[in-house]
């Protein structure tokens, strides 16, 4: 295989052509921002949705294939999203009339928090604050959608994701060449970065995304039993909370337990507190089962990663926020590596890539790695 050029030699052989090159992609990406992270969603959704592309592709044509996961994609995944989504917001807005018409037994709560030496009314406290909760609650929950008066900005950001998946599922393969062609870096350090890049999004989609939304519907059914009001809304709560590295589902069944406690159904909450910790500590069982014995994360690119990609993307960046962070400092790592020729400090000797949490999972989890690869990194 032929050595390319070193880019400073390149660039400045070509430098009309690079001036022209740089000015393209500037203005491709002031074309892209504005619906970034529905762009970023189809991202997503098409690397969940690559390796069921390669299997029906042995029986259809790629075309065919693209359009059924698409179509399927709409069906099963974004409209029933959206729909969740209403009825969760809806909820949440609609706590304070269900207090005023005695759905909620708040005064039974209030009662006892001044036995304790507390006096507090809720309801004033929650219409305090109503306008907060409501601008937080559309911010997690529709990417900063306004449900008030965007409905065709959705309806044109869904299609544009829906339009990016079949384009990446039908050629995603050609547009990773693609990218390995034009890009003036080394091979080698090219592979590094795509493996490297595969399996910080395999752990952030599978790692953190499905085990959070099992154990928000486990929970959700257990809230559902005990006859909590606003179930839908504490489901979706609980996926949030289970994002978070320290936080997870003790966030919402703590204060459900609690609340049934001060109703006066002590049995229906001590049930509550046992099943609320067989949720919590199924994060044991589901994560080894779907990644392995270890994450490609630690706990600060997750909580920053989140949050940070919630402002910066929109919701989608409760999933591409960790990713960002996390292939950053990798970039960085090959970079350097390419430069001093050393690994990053704390890989392993033998890792080539230069991610240590990637020679952590190289390492530690390398039956769970093999499982997954298996299950759908083979593109």
């Amino acid at each position: 295989m032929p050595d390319r050029p070193t880019p400073p030699d390149w660039i400045l052989e070509q430098s009309g052509l690079t001036a022209i090159a740089l000015l393209s992609a500037l203005l491709g990406l002031v074309v892209l921002l504005p619906y970034l992270q529905y762009v970023l969603f189809g991202v997503v959704l098409a690397y969940i949705l690559f390796p069921v592309q390669r299997r029906l592709e042995q029986y259809v044509r790629p075309a065919v294939a693209a359009i059924a996961l698409v179509v399927a994609t709409l069906l099963v995944v974004l409209l029933p999203l959206i729909y969740v989504v209403t009825i969760a917001v809806r909820q949440a807005l609609g706590i304070v009339p269900a207090i005023r018409q005695g759905q909620l037994d708040v005064e039974t709560v209030e009662a006892i928090l001044e036995t304790n030496g507390y006096t507090v009314d809720v309801v004033a406290v929650y219409e305090a604050n109503q306008g907060r909760i409501a601008t937080a609650l559309q911010q997690i929950a529709t990417g900063a959608i306004d449900f008030a008066g965007s409905l065709p900005s959705l309806f044109i950001g869904l299609t544009i994701t829906l339009f990016v998946l079949f384009a990446l599922l039908r050629d995603g393969e050609r547009l990773v060449d693609w990218f390995h062609w034009v890009l003036p870096v080394e091979d080698r350090i090219l592979a590094d970065l795509r493996e490297g890049l595969d399996q910080l999004m395999w752990a952030s989609v599978v790692g953190n995304v499905a085990v959070a939304a099992i154990q928000a519907v486990m929970l959700g059914v257990g809230l559902a039993i005990a006859g909590l009001p606003a179930v839908v809304f504490l489901t979706v709560a609980t996926f949030v909370l289970t994002l978070l590295p320290l936080v997870g589902a003790f966030g919402v069944w703590i204060p459900a337990a609690g609340y049934l406690l001060a109703v006066g159904r002590p049995t229906a909450g001590a049930a509550m507190v046992v099943y609320g910790l067989l949720v919590t500590f199924s994060d044991s069982y589901l994560r080894p089962a779907l990644i392995g014995q270890t994450s490609a994360f630690n706990s600060a690119i997750v909580v920053v990663g989140i949050f940070g990609g919630l402002v910066a993307f929109g919701a989608v960046g409760l999933f591409i926020g960790p990713v960002v962070l996390g292939g950053a400092k990798l970039t960085i790592d090959s970079f350097a590596r390419g430069h001093t020729g050393e690994p990053a400090p704390g890989a392993s000797p033998g890792s080539s890539g230069g991610d240590s949490a990637s020679a952590e999972t190289a390492t530690e989890g390398e039956t769970g790695s093999d499982g997954a690869d298996e299950g759908g990194r083979d593109e």
